[in-house]
């Protein structure tokens, strides 16, 4: 069953001042998740009562963080839908509805967090501790961490060390094998979240690839999961080679086992 907008405004207006459509509801307004549910979710400050048709849930306070408006209709922010939603849904409708505001670009792991930190004791947040600490292991990571990891990565992996945070053709990359024409782009919501930084990031990747070079993109969450298909793919992405290991190695070993800096 899909619920038009006009119904939708209607049950926060029947809902009296400062009523957000939430939960459900404000999943499937911000295209987050479908919903069939004959109910519409609308959170309200305790003390209200009731209509037909609504699904009344009552708090003592919202955040302004928690507020936003789409297409003119009060509703729960993103971070806040997300955490209601855990409270209303299985593990794999929540996991969905998180892909889906990745996809959308509309994940704020820091909104999140905060949003945690100020509902102690609600349901949400056992299962949305538990789907973080699964889908998103290293979001608070700093940047230097994050290259640390992948560092060890290559060379667990035997892979040659890349340059890294130097320029290639006039941007600051993160990891490059020149001679390969390869870049890595080491992707994280603490670095790589805005909607400005998605736009920046793609104009990037258009410019080094009119030059030639190929630009993966590598996230923390890969990173951790599949370290084993990872390191195939980059392997043959720079043509099977491997850094020297082992008797005989010597200088070359030793030439390769730090990146270069500038």
């Amino acid at each position: 069953m899909v619920v038009g907008r006009g119904r939708w405004m209607a049950a926060v207006l029947a809902c009296g001042p400062n009523a957000l459509l939430s939960h459900r509801s404000a999943a499937a307004l911000w295209n987050l998740a479908p919903t069939s549910s004959p109910l519409i979710d609308v959170t309200v400050p305790r003390g209200r009562s009731g209509h037909e048709g609504i699904a009344l849930h009552q708090v003592r306070s919202l955040s302004e963080a928690d507020r936003a408006v789409v297409d003119a209709i009060p509703v729960t922010s993103v971070a806040r839908t997300l955490f209601d939603l855990a409270e209303v849904v299985d593990r794999r409708r929540l996991e969905r509805a998180f892909e889906q505001a990745e996809r959308l670009r509309l994940l704020d792991m820091r909104a999140i967090a905060d949003g945690c930190d100020r509902s102690p004791g609600r349901r949400a947040l056992k299962p949305l501790r538990a789907l973080l600490a699964d889908l998103y292991p290293a979001d608070h990571e700093t940047r230097s961490e994050l290259e640390r990891r992948f560092l060890d990565f290559c060379r667990g992996a035997c892979l040659p060390l890349p340059e890294t945070n130097v320029l290639v053709e006039g941007f600051e990359v993160d990891a490059v094998w020149r001679k390969e024409k390869l870049v890595v782009e080491l992707d994280s919501y603490e670095f790589h979240g805005t909607r400005a930084a998605f736009e920046r990031d793609r104009a990037r990747d258009v410019t080094l690839q009119l030059a030639g070079y190929r630009v993966p993109r590598v996230t923390s969450r890969r990173l951790s999961a599949d370290p084993v298909g990872l390191a195939a793919a980059i392997r043959a992405l720079l043509g099977g080679a491997t850094r020297p290991v082992g008797p005989g190695s010597g200088d070359l070993a030793a030439q390769r086992e730090e990146p270069i800096r500038v």
